[in-house]
């Protein structure tokens, strides 16, 4: 009976040192990605697109986070307004990687809308105790400038009025180069994705590690 007594107050003690360091049972922090076919690897093998690139990163590193990529070539900011509600309640997430906007952008739709369906699901996430990170788009100049900049000003505004940490331009080192692209000159190519993932990084990487 002593000797029965004993077993259990030692497991019961390490069973509450490793309770207590925290670590042993900490659940991986879980990141939502929401975006479009730049996200949803459109026209890609799957695994070499910068969604798969960060998972591998993350790997790499040490980083316990899983990766719920629902991002749906073709969506748009309205899209993603409808579908954000259901995706938070499935997988709570920690972090929400928000990108969405460049199909609004090349159908012309008006930004005042796109605009409004991110803020409305920048504070969804947030009150749903989720960090966000906002990844910005550009027009290509063609639009007129007018609309570009509005465009391209809408992200900055957005992240400065709700305090969520921006990737200016996803794009950026990639769009400057037609050769990056595949045959309908909007898709990146894979080859591309490691500069479009080395974009998105800097923001990211403060975020998920603390």
């Amino acid at each position: 009976m002593l000797a029965r007594l004993k077993k259990y107050t030692v497991g019961a003690l390490a069973a509450f040192a490793l309770a207590a360091s925290g670590s042993a049972y900490s659940a991986p922090k879980t990141v939502l990605v929401v975006g479009d076919s730049l996200s949803a690897e459109y026209g890609l093998t799957r695994g070499s697109g910068w969604v798969a690139l960060l998972e591998q990163r993350l790997k790499a590193q040490k980083i316990d986070a899983r990766i719920v990529n629902a991002s749906i070539s073709g969506d748009t900011t309205s899209g993603g307004r409808t579908r954000l509600p259901a995706l938070l309640q499935q997988h709570k997430p920690n972090l929400v990687v928000l990108e969405l906007g460049a199909n609004d952008g090349l159908r012309g739709l008006p930004v005042n809308a796109a605009e409004d369906n991110l803020r409305s699901m920048i504070s969804l996430a947030q009150k749903n105790h989720a960090k966000v990170l906002l990844v910005g788009m550009r027009m290509p100049p063609n639009y007129g400038r007018a609309y570009t900049e509005r465009f391209s000003g809408m992200y900055k505004e957005l992240a400065g009025e709700l305090k969520v940490p921006l990737v200016p331009f996803m794009l950026e080192g990639v769009a400057q180069e037609p050769a990056n692209f595949q045959a309908d000159r909007l898709h990146p190519l894979a080859t591309a994705h490691p500069t479009i993932l080395n974009n998105i990084w800097p923001q990211f990487a403060p975020l998920i590690k603390e």
